[in-house]
């Protein structure tokens, strides 16, 4: 019995070290995949084990991270700055990948910030992601020394890269939130030739931000107020726009609509709103382009006025012109406006030229968030009178809606007559 107990247990031994003959690649990726709090608690397994973790190239310092840390503090025990340097200062070799999130705590300044930024310039990394939720944070010239970089994140900084820095030569993705651009950007062409895409997130003095891209395919624009960076649409290999303004653009150039979609040859996910629209009708709009739009397949809008004559004719003009389109999206349109007088709008849409071309090629429209109005219900009666192969139309009316006005909506649509026999209705609760 003895003896049986005796080769259990070195049984046991040898199985839980098991782990320790794997190769040099699998141990480090398994560790990178850990939590780095538990990564760091390997070094207690045995002395093979204790600077294990130190040559980790993955490193994920997130917000789950820095939360657990920050209620200690900047410098005391187990405090946010003292935990994240006594990791940095332990990393050996290249760290090729870091996620950082700069938690809300008092910080006299980001020198240790700058100092681990500074550490990255030295390693090669390839991915960066930086979120803060503390004071905006004003990025060290050691960034832009990150020349190997792939994917560069960043949240809530101010970027004022030095005179002498042109580009990343390497960077594929770039997706910048709540970041202001310095005044020295001004005039200044920064050489991104590897990127393919660009997403900015509430970003302010945009019009500092002159980027070169041949290789783009998708650039998404929210809530920048000074958005200019349409020059980017004739990029031959853009497939994915997409801008909301949120509200009308003062002191930037027109963009003229017709112009715009024909410099898209490839765009096959269009998302605009509302004011970006009427932002992009700077003249009369064309029933027909000198080029189609071929390759688009999802139109999406959003904050559409369908009481709006402008808006309504250059959303026809796009399904007039996009014979291949197979699905249209309208979310939360037709805001209340005391002032649009709708009376132009309908008598445009009852004329019998109104749209004057078949979409042969719609299948799904989805329209959600709206309250019933006559200019609405003939929108929707004329996409059904022109869409031969539609599967399915949905609507989802407001939550403020009530319920006698729902049933007089879904009646109404009910009634028209519809180009697919095979077209199905689905009118959505809220």
């Amino acid at each position: 019995m003895t003896d049986n107990n005796a080769k259990r247990r070195f049984v046991t031994c040898t199985e839980m070290d098991r782990i320790s003959n794997l190769a040099e690649n699998l141990i480090d990726s398994i560790l990178e995949k850990l939590p780095v709090v538990d990564a760091v608690r390997t070094h207690v397994m045995s002395k093979k084990w204790r600077y294990r973790w130190t040559s980790i190239r993955s490193l994920v310092l997130d917000k789950h991270f820095s939360e657990k840390f920050a209620k200690n503090g900047s410098f005391g025990h187990n405090g946010f700055i003292r935990i994240t340097n006594y990791i940095f200062n332990y990393l050996k070799g290249p760290r090729l990948k870091l996620h950082l999130h700069i938690p809300y705590m008092f910080l006299d300044s980001f020198q240790e910030v700058n100092q681990w930024i500074s550490s990255l310039s030295r390693d090669g990394v390839r991915e960066l992601i930086l979120t803060n939720s503390n004071q905006r944070y004003q990025l060290p010239y050691y960034l832009f020394h990150c020349l190997e970089l792939r994917i560069l994140e960043l949240d809530n900084c101010i970027i004022k890269p030095p005179l002498e820095f042109q580009g990343f030569l390497y960077l594929e993705k770039l997706r910048l939130r709540n970041i202001e651009f310095g005044a020295n950007l001004h005039g200044t062409i920064i050489n991104l030739p590897q990127l393919k895409m660009l997403q900015l997130f509430k970003c302010t003095n945009v019009y500092n931000f002159k980027i070169k891209s041949t290789k783009l395919f998708q650039l998404l624009i929210r809530s920048c107020p000074d958005a200019t960076l349409l020059h980017l649409l004739h990029s031959k290999c853009l497939s994915e726009f997409g801008i909301f303004i949120k509200k009308p653009i003062q002191g930037v150039e027109r963009v003229n609509l017709a112009s715009l979609l024909s410099n898209m040859p490839c765009v096959g996910y269009f998302v605009i709103d509302g004011y970006f629209l009427q932002f992009s009708i700077a003249e009369n709009i064309p029933k027909w382009l000198p080029h189609p739009t071929n390759s688009l397949k999802l139109l999406y809008l959003r904050d559409f006025k369908f009481g709006d004559l402008y808006q309504l004719q250059g959303v026809l003009c796009i399904l007039r012109n996009s014979p291949n389109l197979r699905r249209l999206d309208v979310y939360n349109q037709d805001l209340p406006n005391v002032y649009l007088d709708v009376k132009p709008t309908i008598a445009y849409l009852e004329a019998s030229d109104c749209l004057d071309q078949t979409l042969n090629c719609l299948k799904i429209i989805n329209i959600m968030d709206v309250e019933r109005s006559r200019s609405l219900l003939l929108f929707i009666k004329l996409l059904l009178e022109h869409s031969p192969t539609l599967e399915k139309i949905s609507i989802r009316p407001r939550a403020t809606v009530d319920v006698q006005e729902r049933y007089n909506f879904s009646k109404d649509v009910m009634r028209f007559p519809r180009a697919s026999s095979k077209a199905e209705l689905h009118y959505l609760d809220s």
